[in-house]
């Protein structure tokens, strides 16, 4: 893996993300451990099922998380915390490991977001909205626009990037870590997250999570 001075101030962005939000890594047989949900399969309904949950977080996120602990032990990685293992194995172009690590990082931070919610912006971050989107529903119909764009797999992301926000949309298992911009909200537009609750409709199921899950006092507290 060839480590350059863009990776290594890529990583000090990871790091302060780390700070932000910082998924636990277990240093024993298992490098990467996955970490339990903070909630009830159910708590999410309706709009999000227990069954949704259940093969979402059993199934899929577990999967990441196994697959990862295959390929890292004697590689650089295996000595570094998942968020650092992003945004190295994206900027040294091993597609392999950054496929499974931000996956599973990904969705740690996905189910993370849901805790404690539906709540609403407020403070600095309610103004911010406000800058950038207008209001609550122009920052929802940016989502909803972006999730359209990914074609196929992917995630549609809230970022902090130079104190402005933006949503992003990113194909497959990308995020934003190794771009340096700091993630406040991300949904999941891979079938597997909606398919079971509303087949093809992946604009209901987006905004049906961003009104009635997403913890944004949470996504508030991120941004600063």
């Amino acid at each position: 893996m060839l480590i350059t001075r863009r990776t290594t101030l890529a990583l000090g962005a990871a790091a302060a993300a780390s700070a932000m939000f910082k998924p636990h890594v277990a240093r024993a047989a298992a490098p990467f451990e996955q970490p339990p949900l903070p909630y009830a399969e159910d708590a999410l309904a309706p709009q999000i099922s227990a069954r949704t949950v259940g093969l979402h977080y059993g199934k899929h996120h577990k999967g990441y998380f196994d697959k990862l602990n295959e390929l890292a032990p004697g590689t650089p990685y295996a000595d570094m915390q998942l968020e650092e293992v992003v945004v190295a194995s994206k900027k040294g172009g091993d597609d392999k490991i950054f496929n499974q690590a931000a996956q599973a990082w990904n969705h740690v931070f996905y189910w993370d977001q849901f805790d404690g919610g539906p709540a609403a912006p407020e403070g600095a971050f309610a103004e911010a909205v406000a800058r950038d989107f207008g209001d609550e529903k122009g920052l929802f119909d940016a989502f909803g626009k972006e999730a359209n764009n990914v074609f196929g797999t992917g995630w549609v992301w809230l970022v902090s990037d130079g104190g402005k926000l933006a949503v992003k949309p990113y194909q497959d298992a990308g995020n934003p870590l190794p771009d340096g911009q700091t993630p406040l909200v991300g949904i999941d537009v891979w079938e597997h997250a909606y398919y079971l609750d509303y087949e093809n409709r992946k604009a209901e199921h987006v905004a049906a999570v961003l009104a009635g899950r997403v913890n944004w006092k949470k996504a508030g507290e991120r941004m600063s």
